[in-house]
């Protein structure tokens, strides 16, 4: 893997100044979203995560927390050997919105690694962020902008979509 630190070190030195150009390209490839987009996507998603390691950033874990489903609280409640009420009470809180999340941040379950106590069982949300691949990318487009901020592959994808399409 290329140096990963260097692309998140590099990530956070550009993020802020671009944030309003990503926003403008995501309005006009919203306008034009298909499967080819999705594609390109796909291939970016996998260039970017041959360049970046995750547990070289923790970024999402350290700033975003996820929508965790009551699929997911099960699951978690499993793998913890703790009743729902308890880990409900212990560990989420609902948000504006109404949905259930994370009530800290970070993450209860970032070890000081950067890696989960629960991966394997880890919410929805944390499987499939962030939202880069397959299917997933025309579908979050409204996402793209605010996880390019947090999220050094993200920005990556959409600066390399920005680039090819002759964007600043």
């Amino acid at each position: 893997m290329e140096d990963s630190l260097q692309h998140i070190k590099n990530w956070k030195n550009k993020r802020r100044a671009q944030k309003k150009p990503i926003k403008k390209f995501l309005q006009l490839v919203s306008k034009r979203k298909n499967k080819q987009l999705d594609n390109k996507a796909a291939d970016l998603h996998q260039k970017a995560f041959s360049k970046i390691d995750c547990l070289d950033c923790a970024n999402c874990c350290t700033s975003i927390p996820p929508i965790v489903s009551r699929s997911d609280v099960k699951r978690l409640c499993k793998a913890t050997g703790m009743k729902e009420a308890e880990f409900t009470r212990q560990y989420l809180r609902q948000d504006e919105d109404d949905d259930w999340v994370m009530n800290t941040t970070p993450c209860p379950f970032l070890q000081e690694d950067n890696k989960c106590s629960v991966y394997e069982d880890r919410p929805k949300a944390c499987r499939k962020y962030p939202h880069t691949d397959a299917d997933e990318f025309r579908n979050n487009l409204g996402l793209h902008a605010g996880n390019a901020y947090y999220c050094p592959a993200v920005f990556f994808i959409l600066e390399e979509m920005m680039k090819a399409a002759g964007h600043k």
